[in-house]
């Protein structure tokens, strides 16, 4: 971190000695490493915490990425079969168009009898007249 050799440590140490003394040296180193100790896991956390930061912004870049090509994929897939569709849609609504017919949406699609005049079983228990 400071790139100190060991004659700068000896230096250091001498001149620490000769200032605090004998007695409160070794009370003053334990309490200098704490701090010490406490800044480097300080930066340790920030460093952390912006490296996660970025990972996750590349990431959520990869994921915006990967959204934007899904979205091209998925319109490129759609197109021909909406265009297909459209086709279909004009070429009935042609067809209905030129027949002058309208569907009557009253009437039943099928050929089945309506309902009042066929016949039912009946029901269980029951004897027909």
């Amino acid at each position: 971190m400071f790139d100190m050799g060991f004659t700068e440590l000896l230096l250091v140490g001498i001149v620490g000695l000769l200032v605090i003394g004998p007695e409160r040296l070794p009370g003053t180193i334990r309490t200098t490493m704490v701090w010490v100790n406490r800044i480097r896991r300080s930066f340790n956390d920030v460093r952390t915490e912006v490296e996660r930061e970025l990972h996750n912004d590349a990431v959520m870049q990869e994921l915006r990425d990967s959204a934007t090509t899904l979205k091209q994929d998925v319109a490129a897939i759609t197109k021909p079969v909406e265009t297909q569709l459209h086709e279909v849609g004009d070429h009935f609504r042609e067809r209905t168009d030129s027949s002058g017919d309208s569907l009557d949406r009253d009437q039943p699609l099928t050929n089945e009898p309506s309902s009042s005049t066929a016949q039912h079983p009946p029901p269980s228990g029951e004897k027909a007249h």
